[in-house]
């Protein structure tokens, strides 16, 4: 009869950092990094785009920059203040339909395209 046992190689333990403190051992000197909350806090602040907007971004040929994004960030930031759900975002000809809560764009179209269509479940807007 075989042995169905698996064995694996031990590995050493090592030590657990703290908080994201670190310490030099041979100067003795402490530096800090930035803790999980803030991290997630961070990561969690940022717009994201949905599969379907990201498609329509890309068959459109829309594009953000850096400084647009942060713009979109902020905006985003001041609805929720305010008690917004579901939104429209009109900025440098492009509308972006918003979901305030899970800080996601639904969908994106271009100025001509935004023109020609009726934008529902929204309860509020911004124009940028």
């Amino acid at each position: 009869m075989a042995d169905t046992r698996i064995f694996f190689q031990s590995q050493p333990i090592l030590p657990v950092e703290k908080s994201g403190i670190k310490q030099n051992v041979q100067t003795g000197t402490v530096t800090t990094g930035a803790s999980f909350a803030d991290i997630l806090q961070s990561a969690t602040k940022k717009v994201s785009f949905s599969n379907h907007a990201m498609q329509r971004m890309e068959s459109r040929n829309l594009n953000l920059s850096a400084q647009d994004l942060q713009k979109l960030d902020d905006t985003v930031d001041m609805m929720a203040k305010k008690g917004a759900k579901e939104s429209l975002i009109y900025m440098n000809d492009m509308a972006l339909v918003v979901s305030v809560a899970n800080r996601t764009v639904i969908t994106a179209m271009d100025g001509k395209s935004a023109k020609e269509n009726i934008f529902t479940n929204i309860d509020s807007a911004a124009i940028l």
